[in-house]
């Protein structure tokens, strides 16, 4: 069975291809999000890179801040629950999600089987989002890409203390203006994200494991504040960015499997053979595989990218 999340963001439109609710063959990332051709893109990418039609597709759903303008999909679900099971896919063990994205930041907690407990969403501001990154990126006049590493070697980092970006993007070019390195900005505005979002984790309650999803979670100067701020390890997977698409294509699987698992109630098939049902409860209730083993693809020499995770 072939099934496919569409993550359509403010700013990026991610779709990932799953096989049997197990094996990635396909992905993409377009720059691109709702209001453009973006979506399209992006799952016109996804479907060339795993050499199948749209015919090929059983069921596809729709999640983040465009979903409802994707008129193509079978089934929406909110960015927290693809996000939740996305995750959860990728590190078993997780209790807190930490997920920041282009608009908003949000923090979600899970119990020891994954179901979601509780969750706190900031989207009234945009201190704390990766639109305050971008927007500091453009005053230093970098790409956003390359704020982990430049954070990486500061030596003094500065402290960025305004809550709004507005009086934020004042605050960096004042310490600019007084010959702060531009090492010790970005991290002072990488702990800065770090310090609006936390308070959200704390609210939820810190357990580990915790992670960090989405776009802003591959920055490790924000990762490496995030640490510091929480006192805990906070781990982060290269597919990150996709999380969201992927928490959708699983969540797509499992609602055909759910869909057949009534059917074959209703029809007297032998819904007592393992092969033929699935046990458990996923965070929004829908049926999860029995045995629950963490999310580890064949492994492939020569490469240290995305690549590793997908087989």
């Amino acid at each position: 069975m072939i099934t496919i999340g569409i993550d359509i963001g403010s700013t990026t439109s991610k779709c990932v291809l799953l096989e049997d609710g197990k094996r990635i063959f396909g992905h993409s990332l377009v720059k691109s999000g709702v209001g453009t051709n973006g979506p399209q893109e992006a799952y016109e990418t996804a479907l060339l890179q795993g050499g199948v039609t749209g015919s090929e597709i059983t069921c596809m759903a729709a999640t983040g801040y465009g979903r409802a303008r994707w008129a193509a999909a079978d089934v929406e679900i909110s960015e927290i629950t693809a996000h939740a099971l996305g995750n959860h896919l990728l590190f078993p063990q997780v209790r807190t999600i930490i997920d920041i994205g282009g608009q908003d930041a949000k923090a979600i907690a899970l119990d020891e089987l994954g179901k979601m407990k509780n969750f706190v969403i900031n989207d009234k501001c945009a201190a704390g989002t990766g639109r305050f990154l971008d927007v500091m990126a453009g005053i230093l006049g970098l790409d956003l890409a390359e704020l982990g590493d430049i954070a990486a070697k500061a030596e003094n980092p500065v402290s960025i203390s305004s809550t709004c970006t507005v009086f934020a993007e004042s605050e960096v070019i004042s310490q600019l203006a007084r010959g702060a390195a531009v090492p010790d900005v970005v991290a002072g505005i990488c702990a800065a994200v770090a310090g609006r979002v936390a308070p959200l984790v704390k609210r939820v309650g810190v357990k580990d494991q915790v992670c960090m999803s989405g776009g802003v979670a591959l920055n490790e100067g924000v990762r490496r504040a995030m640490e510091q701020v929480l006192g805990t390890p906070v781990v982060c997977s290269p597919m990150a960015q996709l999380a969201g698409a992927l928490g959708a294509a699983l969540f797509a699987y499992h609602k055909v499997n759910s869909t057949a698992h009534r059917a074959g109630h209703q029809s007297g098939y032998d819904t007592t053979n393992p092969s033929a049902s699935l046990t458990g409860q996923s965070s929004i209730g829908l049926n999860l595989p029995s045995t629950a083993k963490p999310f580890v693809p064949a492994p492939r020499t020569g490469h240290s990218s995305f690549e590793d995770f997908v087989s």
